[in-house]
């Protein structure tokens, strides 16, 4: 699947180049010789920042193809549209790079290569371009870590309204009269309001190519009316409460990291998702009467529990979720030990079956990100604080440390750039928290 996405990919990049070059390049060679160059240098520069920052060529491609969608774009409505120059979208392109990738500089420089495109096309026009660069500086900044669709209309009016600034000052340093300033600025505040109203409508078709998930739309999915959580509720309210916690913890402790907390939060609340299949089978869902798991194998109740990860998964793709919230739901446990059944299996009479203790681990994958290492840690340290007897500071603190320090020396974090200083900080905040949260109280008299 992933070779015929860039495949895809590759096959439009072609097609996007074909209309840059044929708009250019058979009439202004001297301004497509000086678009090509300035395309290679903003490749190679994108090229460095999606394999430091990212490490997916496949990201390097989406942003090459939102760069030539812009220029294409530019042509076209130069060529065929003939509008006015400052109705071009420079703004349209690099809100939508800032909300998509919550990368401020990725935004600021698709603000500059398209800007000085634009000025190039139009007889190295620099206020032109100076006008749309700081329409996109400024659409940038507004959307940056935007949490409301309502907020990109607000940017896109401020987008406007310094554009039409900036082009009311570059007038009147040339001394043009009142009548066509007027005409001339309405164009650029115009063009600030139709970017916004685009980006908004928009962007969840770029996050749903892009695979991609902005906070916007993790806000929505954050909304406890979704009929996942609502299920959650009703039939494994153990698990949705558990959820939430985790949810807090990872929250936290993202921040302390610099990981992006808000996805952390979204996630651990479906990350448990595929337990409602069969919630009676899990802990936090039983009440104090027998476990089912009594009457099953070690071998049987070690396929139920770890068959919720593969539940989980085609339960999001059913009520598609988004791909960034599918990685929580199957890395969440990497490729733990399912230790209470292997040891049950170990002491029971399977042991002479030879057991494997590798048939008793999850699938993986292992954590790719902070955001999906940390829910691991969470969900693993919220799980087993909750079952201590007579929860106190000290023990809340070593459990807490023994656990991280288990799945560090198992490997499940050998996938993530959380470092032993992150380590640190997690343990800090999962300490802090649970230990407020799991202290012992004292017994108040009967009135």
């Amino acid at each position: 699947m992933r070779n015929h996405n860039v495949l895809t990919v590759r096959q439009v990049l072609l097609i996007l180049g074909g209309v840059v070059f044929s708009v250019f390049f058979a009439s202004l060679s001297n301004i497509a010789l000086i678009s090509v160059l300035l395309f290679f240098i903003l490749s190679a520069y994108l090229l460095v920042i999606s394999l430091k920052t990212y490490g997916k060529k496949y990201n390097f491609l989406t942003l090459i193809f939102l760069f030539l969608l812009g220029v294409a774009s530019v042509g076209f409505l130069k060529e065929y549209f003939q509008v006015s120059p400052y109705f071009f979208p420079v703004a349209f392109f690099s809100m939508l790079v800032s909300l998509l990738y919550r990368d401020l500089e990725l935004a600021l420089l698709f603000s500059v290569g398209l800007s000085v495109f634009v000025g190039v096309s139009y007889g190295v026009d620099l206020y032109l371009a100076s006008v749309l660069l700081i329409g996109g500086i400024t659409g940038s900044l507004f959307v940056w870590h935007a949490r409301r669709r309502s907020k990109i209309i607000t940017a896109g009016f401020f987008v406007g309204l310094v554009q039409a600034l900036a082009a009311l000052t570059f007038f009147r340093h040339y001394g043009i009269t009142s009548a066509p300033v007027l005409k001339f600025c309405s164009t650029p505040f115009l063009n600030g309001l139709i970017a916004s109203f685009l980006v908004a409508g928009l962007l969840p078709v770029f996050e749903f190519l892009f695979k991609v998930v902005t906070d916007i739309s993790l806000l929505e999915l954050a909304d406890f009316n979704h009929p996942l959580l609502k299920r959650l509720v009703l039939e494994a309210p153990g698990t949705y409460h558990h959820s939430l916690m985790v949810g807090n913890l990872a929250e936290m402790a993202s921040e302390v990291v610099g990981a992006n907390s808000l996805l952390s939060r979204v996630g651990a609340y479906y990350h448990d998702i595929g337990k409602l299949e069969k919630p009676e089978y899990f802990s936090e869902n039983q009440d104090r009467c027998a476990s089912k798991h009594d009457d099953l194998s070690a071998s049987m109740s070690r396929l139920v529990i770890m068959d919720h990860v593969k539940r989980g998964m085609d339960l999001a793709k059913k009520n598609r979720l988004n791909n960034a919230i599918i990685e929580f739901i199957s890395q969440h446990h990497g490729t733990s030990l399912v230790y209470y059944f292997y040891r049950r299996a170990l002491e029971s009479k399977e042991a002479s079956e030879d057991v494997k203790e590798e048939v008793f681990r999850y699938p993986g994958p292992k954590p790719q990100s902070k955001e999906t290492a940390i829910v691991l840690l969470a969900d693993s340290v919220e799980a087993a604080c909750r079952a201590l007897d007579e929860p106190t500071a000290e023990r809340v603190s070593d459990l807490v440390r023994r656990i991280i320090n288990n799945k560090f020396i198992d490997g499940q974090l050998d996938a993530c750039e959380l470092t032993l200083r992150d380590l640190e900080k997690i343990s800090t905040i999962f300490i802090h928290i649970l230990g407020a949260f799991y202290h012992s109280r004292i017994e108040y008299p009967k009135p």
